[in-house]
């Protein structure tokens, strides 16, 4: 896949830096889909289009840093469970 490949090239097939990589990629591409969730949404609550946009253009910065975020917490709990098994 085309995104093995970019995270590849990028980590030197460091398991710790790919992990990262991974989480900011599904970070970024959920986010893709959930901007655009956003954004239909919105319009279908407003009812304007400009209005609908500006909403979803706002919620997508803060929603891709909370994810990330989200998702290191959680794998370090994964890390830590493997690690203790």
């Amino acid at each position: 896949m085309l995104l093995d490949y970019w995270i590849n090239l990028r980590t030197k097939h460091n398991s710790a830096e790919a992990a990262r990589w991974i989480s900011a990629t599904k970070a970024v591409s959920w986010r893709i889909v959930g901007t655009i969730d956003t954004w239909i949404i919105s319009y279908l609550i407003t009812g304007k289009w400009e209005l609908a946009f500006s909403i979803a253009s706002v919620e997508v910065f803060s929603k891709v840093l909370l994810y990330y975020i989200h998702e290191r917490a959680w794998e370090k709990v994964r890390v830590r469970v493997t690690t203790k098994v």
